[in-house]
């Protein structure tokens, strides 16, 4: 099989990362997400929890700056290590899924790079956000609202496209009109027709 690179860009409380998890074991490649944080751990010696803290949050603009091509943001250098990790993968001919990260963009010059963003509707990110939280209705809402400002601040601040836009991506889809299972089917039948027309 040629080299795929599964690219999962996600709302929250899409079931994105459910779905890219499912889509890893469905070609029996591995995903990358929390792995990254692992790695990165392993490389500066900050704990795991350390470096989740800071993971996919975009900078503070007011105590960070740049010299030199060096920040002194942790949050910068975090993001940094994980994009360089990612295209060392890629680069290797490894094929994976990873999630979020900018992904999309910063391994487009990767023929095998797939790109897909999940979206839900309101109502069922917040239902599947209280069910999985344990969270009220207006505090899902208002986690997810959060959420998704951090991301898209933390992606359009690292490279030159708009998180969740549509032509940014090979496929967008709404995981909120088929269910998580069958949006799954779909990927899986749109990657194997990207796969054989290579």
């Amino acid at each position: 099989m040629p080299q795929i690179i599964i690219s999962v860009g996600r709302e929250f409380g899409s079931g994105g990362r459910v779905i890219a998890e499912a889509l890893a074991e469905r070609f029996q490649i591995p995903v990358y997400d929390r792995h990254l944080i692992t790695e990165i751990a392993e490389k500066t010696g900050l704990s795991h929890e350390e470096v989740e803290r800071y993971n996919e949050v975009p900078k503070s603009r007011l105590a960070s700056r740049r010299v030199r091509g060096f920040s002194n943001s942790i949050e910068d250098n975090i993001a940094e290590m994980q994009f360089e990790i990612m295209d060392k993968k890629a680069a290797s001919g490894e094929s994976f899924v990873i999630v979020g990260r900018c992904s999309e963009t910063k391994l487009k010059k990767y023929t095998g790079l797939i790109s897909i963003f999940v979206l839900g509707d309101m109502s069922a990110k917040i239902k599947r956000v209280m069910e999985i939280y344990n969270l009220s209705e207006n505090e899902a809402k208002a986690l997810i609202e959060k959420k998704d400002r951090r991301r898209k601040s933390y992606h359009d601040y690292h490279v030159n496209s708009r998180w969740g836009e549509a032509r940014f991506y090979d496929i967008t889809i709404n995981s909120s009109r088929l269910g998580i299972d069958r949006t799954v089917d779909i990927l899986e039948e749109y990657i194997k027709a990207r796969i054989n027309n290579k």
